[in-house]
């Protein structure tokens, strides 16, 4: 049975990653696809796992030989989503997750109507900001720019099947886990896993 796509988008800070990571260990079948960005490797990423980082030029290339799903331009830096690896893992069976920006969310429902989509957001602007301060990672200057195109970026969620407010980490991974379990037991999937049962349900020959 082919797998189920979704997109989860957040603000930086909103704790998306973790989110994804947690469940991912919690639940086999899901996986989150690969994307590729031409921004550099931070400290503690490894090529292939967190991103496939690429050089601009590669980027552009694959870009040309449409093998992106989407593409955005996001902080100076660009991300795609790979074709082929998506569509390998959903005939593997696997949902898959697309951890995307709003704008690769627009293109890919228009290329995938069925995918669904959960945006993540945070309690407040002042945690947004304080998370983003204890990374250590930005300067003041980069958060301050985070946290202006954050605003942009949440204005965006009516577009999304499902919020998730990331009060406490456990809560919110609940109910993203949730959601996982939830499309497991849409018609659709249901009728490919049990074609059999409904069969003989509907059988008159009763004895």
């Amino acid at each position: 049975m082919s797998g189920f796509l979704y997109i989860i988008s957040a603000p930086s800070g909103a704790g998306k990653t973790s989110l994804v990571s947690k469940l991912i260990e919690q639940d086999s079948h899901i996986s989150v696809s690969v994307s590729c960005t031409t921004r550099p490797k931070r400290e503690g990423e490894k090529d292939g796992i967190n991103y496939h980082f690429l050089t601009i030029d590669r980027f552009k290339e694959k870009r040309e030989q449409g093998d992106f799903l989407e593409d955005a331009e996001v902080f100076g830096n660009f991300y795609g989503t790979s074709k082929s690896h998506v569509e390998q893992q959903l005939k593997a069976g696997k949902d898959v997750i697309l951890e995307i920006d709003w704008q690769g969310a627009q293109q890919i429902r228009q290329l995938m109507p069925n995918v669904i989509s959960i945006f993540i957001l945070p309690p407040s602007l002042q945690e947004l900001q304080r998370r983003l301060t204890l990374r250590g990672t930005d300067s003041d200057a980069v958060i301050a720019e985070r946290m202006n195109e954050a605003v942009n970026e949440m204005s965006h969620y009516p577009e999304y099947d499902y919020l998730v407010i990331n009060y406490h980490f456990e809560k919110a991974l609940e109910e993203l886990h949730s959601i996982f379990r939830a499309g497991r037991l849409r018609q659709q999937a249901q009728v490919l896993a049990h074609k059999n049962l409904l069969a003989g349900l509907l059988e008159q020959n009763v004895n």
